[in-house]
């Protein structure tokens, strides 16, 4: 479990119990497209409320199976980014049906899936424990069903919101990538390579004394060093390999 993953995963249920006990939250903290002027809030706090138990189970269920992985990735400022903006954007995609009133952080969550399938999109993903599918065919799956529902209607679930979701987390990672990737190209012109101790360091990691994520985490860079070199390591990637490298 990473910090934000787990701050996101506690606050949805705290909110949860709080409407509970206080059923006005939710009719109050709901996004309704069409009262947006006059409850600006619901933008966000739409997201953390959640229409029953297993609304909300399998929203924070996918959020810790995905979110993890994806926060070491890009980092907690970026991990948040995508979140919210995500949610957001799924809110404004709700536009298509502005008198229907929206919860639940499924917007989020699915632009959380999209990033995940885009920087591993061959993981594979068991369905319900039985089965397997590709991350990238299951955003595919995903889209495919929220534009039928969408545009069927009748089922109560907010499937704009999913698309939504997914554009936004599209539209974020997209220009994230481009702006690294000349934030790299910069760096290695200007930062000189790390010296043979530094290497050395790196490479004496004892991998038994690190958690499961951040043993993935350290294959991944260094996998990434052997195929493309140590230019192409983000400073994310440096910082992770000098917290965890011997004195």
């Amino acid at each position: 479990m990473t910090p934000w993953v787990l701050r996101l995963l506690i606050l949805n249920v705290a909110v949860f119990l709080l409407s509970a006990l206080l059923p006005g939250v939710v009719e109050r903290f709901a996004f309704v497209p069409f009262l947006v002027l006059a409850r600006p809030w619901t933008l966000i706090t739409y997201m953390f409320l959640h229409g029953g138990l297993w609304h909300l189970v399998f929203n924070m269920l996918s959020l810790v199976f995905f979110g993890p992985r994806l926060e070491l990735e890009l980092g907690g400022r970026d991990f948040l980014l995508l979140y919210f903006i995500s949610g957001i954007s799924g809110a404004l995609l709700s536009f298509v049906t502005p008198m229907v009133g929206v919860i639940g952080a499924s917007g989020a969550v699915f632009g959380v899936l999209l990033g995940f399938a885009r920087y591993w999109p061959r993981e594979m993903i068991m369905i319900w424990g039985i089965v397997p599918v590709q991350a990238r065919w299951l955003v595919v799956i995903m889209t495919a069903l929220s534009l039928l529902g969408g545009f069927s209607g009748g089922d109560n679930i907010a499937h704009f919101a999913h698309l939504g979701g997914f554009a936004g987390g599209f539209l974020f990672l997209t220009v994230r990538d481009r702006n690294t990737r000349s934030a790299r190209f910069r760096a290695r012109m200007a930062v000189p390579p790390p010296s043979a101790a530094e290497m050395n360091r790196w490479a004496s990691i004892d991998r038994t004394r690190l958690h499961e994520v951040n043993r993935e985490e350290l294959d991944r860079i260094m996998a990434k060093i052997a195929e493309k070199g140590i230019g192409s390591l983000t400073n994310e990637e440096h910082a992770f390999l000098n917290r965890f490298s011997p004195e």
